[in-house]
């Protein structure tokens, strides 16, 4: 696994910025800031997908001690029915943004949309939490957070797999909402019902 840079510049205090659950049937979206010491290295960080929960898991409290400043935050399924997913997405980082202290001179984010946060310059890098530890570490805390929330929701709303499928559309989740229908949780604004139809 080759070693991640710890940020995309290094003349600013950067915080890294990442999301998760953007592309779930149900549930919030979350998403991290970190801020990490420019010499932080663990040889286990990398982007959340390419991790094992229990990685994940491990990787956790060691972020969070390492870290300058880390934040995370969410936006619920009605929040982001109210806006759209990009605009909730980002909402969530900026959210987190608004809690580091100190507070970031410069932003790196994953992916390729960002909205302007308080005129501080940002830098989108598609697939960035595969090549930078501090994007790496967000989507991490990022993940882990929602991943919880998901089994919490689960027990509220046993019938749709949440504790495995965390709000994704798998066959399992499919079938359950065309057996017991949408609930609170889901994103109204994502049309499921009709392509389940065709799809099962």
């Amino acid at each position: 696994m080759p070693k991640l840079l710890t940020q995309y510049q290094d003349q600013l205090l950067e915080a890294g910025c990442d999301e998760a659950g953007r592309g779930c049937y149900a549930g919030p979206v979350f998403a991290a800031a970190v801020m990490l010491p420019k010499n932080f290295y663990h040889p286990l960080l990398n982007d959340s997908k390419q991790l094992t929960e229990a990685q994940r898991e491990l990787l956790v409290p060691i972020i969070k001690a390492s870290a300058i400043a880390w934040a995370i935050a969410k936006q619920s399924a009605a929040e982001i029915d109210a806006s759209n997913i990009l605009k909730a997405s980002i909402k969530c980082m900026h959210l987190a943004l608004d809690q580091l202290k100190p507070s970031a001179k410069f932003i790196a984010v994953d992916g390729n949309r960002f909205y302007a946060y308080k005129k501080i310059p940002h830098q989108t890098i598609i697939k960035g939490d595969g090549l930078y530890a501090n994007i790496a570490a967000a989507s991490i805390l990022a993940k882990t957070a929602r991943d919880t929330w998901m089994k919490k929701l689960h027990k509220k709303y046993p019938g749709y797999g949440w504790d495995k499928n965390k709000g994704y559309g798998t066959a399992v989740h499919r079938a359950a909402i065309l057996e017991y229908g949408l609930c609170h949780e889901h994103r109204k604004s994502f049309k499921i019902l009709p392509p389940q139809l065709s799809l099962l």
